[in-house]
């Protein structure tokens, strides 16, 4: 008996297979397929005023990306919350940290109830809601990573740590510890690192965040240094003549080349693009006070945090 065999239909699992040479697809930054994170500064007047509201800092237009997002991995946002008024919190984010730059009031998540007053820092994992609610008029610095989840397609499902609050006068208490150190001044910057005993290796705020609390004294320079983490800064309080240096280079010297400044206010967030080199001055006579929050935690753990310093 003859059998007739029918055509084998073409593979229909290769439509969306590319392939690329080699040098015209290493580097997508240079190749313009990818854009650089930009430079941007977010003034106090965002949510100095008007009702409770979240308000992201959105790069996402730049970033080619859907947002709302500040970096590719992150998205920074102010909080205004108004006296007797309540906001809730629900991103498809593994990591909350939060700077309350004023105001008092309760955060309830899940059965953990912590109440705030300025000055303090809060962490907070992704899996349940987050009620905050303000007791007097509040206004808080918040970052999540809810881009990263976003680009990797994926919907958080478990914690791995608590809530966990860091109150204003701990915290205040451990910057002045550092601060009146004898070999402060010997060191690259004053200041503390939150960290989690859930996150031994990466000793950081979260698993995937990581967040500076910092003094930039009287007449200081930090002097230049870069990583492979966003950096979303936030500054607390400065007095005129405190700024930032960034760009893309060194001089012989040691010193950025071309750089761009970036004038402090007090309320002002920006954005310090991973691998850029930045150093922050204080030409004043009075302290200021600064906080970096980055995807430090996520980068460390994988190896590929690369500091460096001039």
């Amino acid at each position: 008996m003859n059998i007739a065999l029918q055509p084998t239909p073409l593979d229909t699992h290769d439509q969306e297979a590319e392939y690329f040479e080699y040098s015209k697809a290493a580097n997508p930054i240079s190749a313009n397929l990818i854009t650089r994170i930009p430079y941007q500064s977010f003034p106090a007047a965002l949510y100095d005023a008007g009702p409770s509201r979240v308000v992201p800092l959105d790069l996402s237009e730049a970033l080619g990306c859907e947002g709302p997002a500040t970096g590719p991995g992150l998205c920074a946002n102010f909080v205004r919350l108004n006296a007797g008024d309540t906001l809730t919190l629900a991103p498809n984010a593994t990591s909350q940290v939060f700077y309350v730059i004023a105001g008092v009031g309760v955060t309830q998540q899940g059965d953990a109830s912590m109440a705030w007053t300025a000055g303090c820092f809060i962490a907070l994992p992704g899996l349940d809601p987050a009620r905050f609610t303000a007791s007097e008029d509040a206004r808080l610095y918040y970052v999540h990573d809810e881009p990263l989840l976003r680009y990797l397609g994926v919907t958080h499902s478990s914690d791995r740590f608590a809530p966990t609050l860091y109150p204003a006068d701990v915290a205040n208490r451990k910057l002045r510890e550092a601060a009146a150190d004898p070999r402060a001044q010997d060191r690259s910057r004053i200041s503390i690192l939150l960290g989690n005993r859930n996150f031994p290796q990466t000793r950081t705020v979260t698993h995937v965040l990581w967040a500076m609390y910092g003094i930039l004294p009287a007449g200081s320079v930090q002097k230049p240094h870069r990583h492979q983490s966003i950096a979303l800064d936030f500054i607390i309080d400065c007095p005129p003549g405190c700024y930032s240096l960034v760009g893309t280079e060194l001089d012989a010297d040691g010193k950025i080349r071309n750089p761009v400044k970036v004038d402090w206010a007090p309320g002002l967030a920006f954005v310090t693009p991973p691998g850029y080199w930045h150093a922050h001055f204080n030409e004043s006579g009075t302290e200021a006070f600064l906080i970096p929050i980055q995807d430090a935690g996520l980068q460390t753990y994988l190896r590929a945090l690369d500091i460096r310093f001039s």
